[in-house]
């Protein structure tokens, strides 16, 4: 039997990879993140327990990978469903849409991401495949939207979904979606019509909070 060439070996090991991510994404969805052991994933995965160690070097930059595989999929996916030609602004709004939902569709998968990047003892953000691909997206949809520096405003719009995230996700201390998608459509201009509004009329905080007379 001739040898494979290395363009078969590198298409087997990328769909090694994207199991383990699914597989990851499945299981802390169920059993959270403290819940499910690499054992898990490597079973779901269908791969020796050994493997995981050649694609991801800890469970922490595999759960941070495999949420940005989600998140860019999940991206991609929304982005799709529009008509050719659709104008910037329709586009950034189901963009900020696609991000939001996911933190109503999977909160188990993204408190624990949120979490992991956020603790400064379990290691740092790091920019993985996955998170350059999400990334990539964000800044071409903020430069045809007509931001003067995509790559710096990517950095603000990221923050501003990372923060809507953690407030539709708190424990005990949760803020409803309306009110968090109003502030991140007013901030770029958006009308409330665009994307997915989950309501038909945009909440009071879509206009600017009233200030205090005096008060600077």
């Amino acid at each position: 039997m001739a040898p494979r060439g290395e363009s078969v070996n590198e298409e087997m090991r990328q769909r090694s990879r994207l199991r383990i991510m699914r597989a990851t994404v499945e299981l802390v969805d169920q059993h959270g993140y403290a819940g499910t052991t690499l054992g898990d994933i490597a079973e779901c995965a269908g791969l020796a327990r050994g493997l995981l160690s050649y694609y991801f070097e800890s469970k922490r930059l595999l759960m941070q990978a495999a949420t940005h595989r989600m998140m860019h999929l999940a991206l991609s996916g929304a982005l799709a469903e529009l008509p050719d030609g659709s104008d910037p602004d329709a586009r950034l709004a189901r963009a900020i849409d696609a991000v939001l939902g996911l933190a109503l569709d999977h909160p188990r998968v993204m408190r624990s991401h949120l979490a992991l990047i956020l603790d400064p003892d379990v290691g740092a953000f790091v920019k993985d495949p996955e998170q350059r691909q999400l990334g990539a997206i964000l800044q071409d949809l903020l430069q045809a939207w007509g931001a003067a520096d995509p790559a710096a405003e990517h950095a603000v719009l990221r923050s501003a979904l990372m923060g809507g995230c953690i407030g539709l996700l708190l424990p005990g201390a949760s803020v409803s979606l309306p009110p968090i998608r109003a502030d991140l459509f007013f901030r770029y201009g958006l009308a409330w019509e665009l994307g997915v509004p989950p309501q038909p009329v945009a909440p009071p905080r879509w206009q600017p909070p009233v200030r205090t007379a005096g008060v600077r």
